[in-house]
């Protein structure tokens, strides 16, 4: 890697994403591919086509102590006590148990209390610190970078590469910075105002493109929120995003299991605290976001993109004459008419959890407006972690889902992806707190209407999308 101490010499200051990337890069190729050292490689139970690779190369894992095997994807979130029911996903998960025992590397199972999603998993753990190129088998990887680091999903070929040099050829992107400022309104969650951001650039707005988040609206964020906005950022089309490490990072990252101690501690934040974006950085794009006419927002189509003010309108596909057709097709698959009030949407269930929103952050929210009320559907709330489960159970959290009728599980990806059983029936509409509402993506024919957590709650007491703002503050549903 190259020796930090070379970023003051250059004259030109550079961005964030420009500092880490050139302590990282290995090498650089007249094609303009530069390979990269990976400090943290994140694996999950899908991962078994880069383990073949591997096998047929005849290659050992290089640095087997700096990749994380997480079971999330598939692992089912009842009964855990039991044998996995589905024999494809059992001989998967136990595939993955011992390719990771064969090859020394640390998993994270069923029975380990660190289980969870892996993107709640690695900071929650102090696994994922600033500065770090972090990969992982998942698009939502972004998610790292609210830490300061380039985080990035890779495939099954790339991965294979990963663990056979602890390193990845990749081309670098263009840079984008997102400015936001103005003042968060009541009810308006960072998955409102991520939501709002894809809304305006569009769920290719970012391709091509590290996103850096910045301003005072994002400082102010908590880290949670600051997983929230990031993870997203792959649905504008982003490779990564990444946020400056600040006293909110270095609070979180402080005695976390993996995180540095003593004297190592020293050091670290000093240098992580010089990764900021120095002043007069350029950006490739620059896009100011005021958040303060950003409502609680809620998806009506089939794309990120597809979103609008809880107090909006479906769309007339007449409207948009360049866009006519796809939203006519749009709308006939989500069951909506044109100028319906979204408010006066139905919802058939809903979805509490995700590497979006599955953290105690995000479960407080939910009970705050489902403490005292009774779910009129049925609903899943599925802790990012176990840790998370049990600091919810701490906190009595649990009891207000399961008072309020809705399903309390075990950590897992479940209905975000529903590749484990959890799913959504063809034609049913569910209001999620999840990062995708590609057709199919909850199931066959599923509906998906993606929002925050309060959100998702408020919709569970009233059975449709719902402005929690205007939920009465006496509890009656």
């Amino acid at each position: 890697m190259a020796d930090p101490s070379q970023e003051s010499a250059d004259a030109a200051p550079l961005t964030m994403f420009e500092k880490i990337w050139r302590r990282h890069a290995i090498f650089e190729r007249d094609d303009g591919q530069t390979l990269l050292f990976v400090d943290r490689h994140y694996m999950h139970e899908g991962s078994f086509h880069a383990f073949d690779a591997l096998e047929r190369s005849g290659r050992k894992v290089r640095r087997p102590e700096l990749t994380f095997g997480v079971a999330d994807h598939y692992v089912p979130t009842v009964n855990r006590d039991s044998p996995i029911p589905d024999p494809e996903i059992r001989n998967m998960v136990e595939l993955f148990a011992r390719n990771t025992r064969h090859h020394g590397i640390v998993q994270f199972d069923l029975a380990d209390p660190r289980q969870g999603i892996v993107h709640v998993v690695g900071p929650e753990l102090g696994l994922t610190l600033p500065g770090q190129v972090i990969v992982c088998g998942d698009s939502h990887t972004s998610t790292h970078g609210a830490f300061g680091s380039i985080a990035f999903g890779i495939g099954a070929s790339e991965a294979s590469h990963v663990l056979a040099t602890q390193s990845i050829w990749q081309r670098r992107p263009l840079t984008m910075r997102v400015h936001m400022s103005g003042s968060v309104q009541r009810g308006v969650s960072p998955k409102d105002i991520v939501l709002a951001l894809i809304g305006r650039i569009g769920a290719r707005g970012a391709v091509g493109h590290a996103i850096e988040y910045a301003g005072p609206v994002v400082e102010a964020l908590s880290m949670a929120g600051r997983m929230t906005i990031c993870n997203m950022a792959i649905e504008a089309g982003a490779k990564a995003a990444l946020i400056a490490p600040d006293e909110t990072t270095l609070n979180y990252v402080a005695g976390r299991p993996f995180a540095p101690r003593g004297p190592d501690w020293q050091s670290a934040w000093g240098d992580w605290l010089q990764l900021a974006s120095d002043p007069g950085a350029a950006f490739d794009v620059e896009v100011a976001l005021d958040v303060t006419t950003v409502a609680p927002m809620v998806t009506w189509g089939t794309s990120p993109e597809d979103v609008l003010p809880i107090d909006g309108c479906v769309p007339d596909p007449d409207s948009f004459p360049d866009e006519a057709a796809r939203l006519r097709e749009t709308l006939d698959y989500m069951g909506l008419q044109p100028g319906t009030p979204l408010t006066e949407v139905a919802v058939d269930r809903v979805f509490i959890g995700s590497c979006t929103n599955g953290r105690m952050e995000d479960l407080r929210e939910a009970a705050a407006v489902l403490r005292g009320r009774k779910a009129r559907v049925p609903g899943i709330v599925v802790p990012g972690s176990s840790e998370v489960r049990r600091m919810a159970e701490a906190e009595g959290l649990h009891r207000v889902f399961i008072d309020a009728g809705l399903e309390w599980r075990e950590s897992g990806c479940s209905m975000c992806v529903g590749i484990n059983g959890d799913l959504v029936a063809a034609a049913e509409r569910c209001a999620s707190t999840t990062n995708r509402n590609f057709r199919g993506r909850q199931g066959r024919g599923a509906r998906t209407h993606l929002m925050g957590p309060a959100m998702a709650a408020a919709a569970a007491v009233t059975g449709r999308l719902a402005d929690v703002r205007n939920l009465p503050e006496d509890s009656a549903a």
